[in-house]
């Protein structure tokens, strides 16, 4: 678990008022009920106040606790005061001769445990600070008090305690962070285990909803045929019809030999060139409209490989399309509603650009899919492609599908937005090298 997710359990909260409320109850018991036992200097009237001044702050702590506004520097200052108020109790009933004065680890200790290292370090100083005022500016009264020269024992004891700060300072806090550090981590893993149950789950309806589709588009197709011959004078609307048949064919067919290539662990290798190629040729078909700008930067190499898979050409065309929604609908907002969709899309209202460039000195390839839309809430940045958000386009399911199938081949999604407006969609993927290209086919 991080720090912030710690600070933000107010389970810890109680427990350290829970904590303080029992140190507490101890210095009340040892101040006025067994002091001579373990032989105290009580100083009745500052010792009263102390506990006084003490016991208004825990009650305040009661008043806050239900608090949002939990932070590592509010805790703290939390465990500052701890601090301060130990060190006020020990100075007014004993001081160094206190023989409770190894209480002062207490903060250090929790500190340690819940705090980044800084936090802990701070409060070691402080406590080590005090103590040695304590110990080397007060020898007359420990010799009174004890009626002999005992000043080495009480070296001894401040060099204990040093040596036991310097322990929780270090080991405690170097075992914390390496827990916490495992608990992200797990986390991370059990985000992903959940995001690849929920993506097998989509997985398993798309084939199933494939296999249900390819009857009936087989029948429309018989039914287009007879329509075609009922209605000869229609032949524009017969085509559109035909056309969108194939259209759905094709992408049964893709998602076919996609699910063939991940169940025999296929990779499909592509030039730059060619990939370039037959994204291009499938926009053309997908989208005739599109107005396409594609920008190769000059040191990338249009023999240059990647591993594209069968997912890559659908994830790019999945972002152009998203990308010339984005533009159109920005375009018709701007020029106004008077144009039809035909004279929208004529007058260059689908404007997507493509820029191509090298990344971490030529090892990876950005491939950045501009549009000319309003950008993307920066509420939503972080979340799209992570989480299923609610759409009615499906951009949140499209997105995380994107995201799956790029970590696959190695590579990552970016969105964020331009600085003259629109969106960026940028698809970051690995560029092979000869052995691992031989490796690979």
């Amino acid at each position: 678990m991080s720090v912030r997710a710690l600070l933000q359990s107010h389970k810890v909260f109680d427990q350290l008022i829970i904590l303080r409320v029992l140190g507490l109850i101890l210095k009340v018991g040892l101040t006025f009920f067994a002091g001579n036992i373990f032989g105290l200097s009580l100083e009745r009237p500052e010792l009263i106040w102390v506990l006084s001044i003490e016991t208004l702050y825990l009650s305040s702590q009661f008043l806050f606790r239900n608090s949002n506004s939990i932070s590592s520097n509010i805790l703290f200052f939390g465990l500052l005061l701890d601090t301060l108020f130990w060190i006020a109790w020990l100075y007014f009933s004993g001081g160094a001769t206190n023989a409770f004065i190894s209480l002062l680890l207490l903060p250090i200790a929790v500190a340690a445990v819940l705090l980044p290292q800084w936090a802990a370090w701070h409060l070691t100083f402080v406590s080590t600070f005090a103590y040695t005022l304590m110990i080397f500016f007060e020898p007359e009264r420990a010799m009174e008090m004890h009626g002999m020269n005992m000043s080495s024992h009480y070296l001894g004891m401040w060099f204990n305690f040093v040596i036991s700060s310097l322990v929780l300072t270090t080991c405690v806090v170097f075992i914390a962070q390496k827990n916490r550090k495992k608990e992200a981590e797990l986390s991370v893993m059990r985000e992903a285990q959940l995001r690849q149950e929920k993506l097998l789950a989509l997985g398993i309806a798309s084939a199933q909803m494939a296999h249900q589709l390819a009857t009936p588009l087989s029948s429309l197709h018989l039914l287009a045929d007879e329509v075609s011959e009922a209605l000869p004078d229609q032949p524009l609307v017969i085509n559109e019809i035909k056309t969108a048949l194939g259209r759905c064919e094709s992408v049964l067919a893709d998602l076919r030999l996609a699910t063939e290539s991940i169940r025999q662990q296929k990779q499909v290798i592509l030039s730059i060139n060619v990939l370039i190629q037959r994204l291009q040729e499938q926009l053309l078909l997908w989208l005739p409209e599109l107005t396409l700008d594609i920008r190769l930067d000059e040191s990338v190499k249009l023999d240059e490989k990647i591993n594209a898979g069968t997912s890559l050409l659908p994830v790019l065309i999945a972002l152009v399309e998203n990308a010339a929604h984005a533009s159109l609908k920005q375009f018709k907002e701007c020029v106004g509603n008077t144009l039809n969709e035909n004279e929208h899309q004529n007058k260059g209202g689908q404007r997507v650009n493509i820029n191509i460039q090298h990344l971490a000195q030529k090892q990876f390839l950005s491939i950045a899919i501009r549009d000319y839309g309003a950008g993307i809430p920066l509420s939503m940045i972080e979340q799209l492609g992570h989480k299923m958000l609610e759409s009615t386009k499906g951009m949140g399911i499209a997105l995380l599908l994107s995201h799956a199938s790029l970590e696959r081949l190695g590579g990552r999604l970016l969105l964020s937005n331009h600085v003259e407006g629109g969106a960026i969609a940028e698809v970051q993927l690995p560029i092979l090298s000869m052995s691992t290209q031989a490796r690979l086919e």
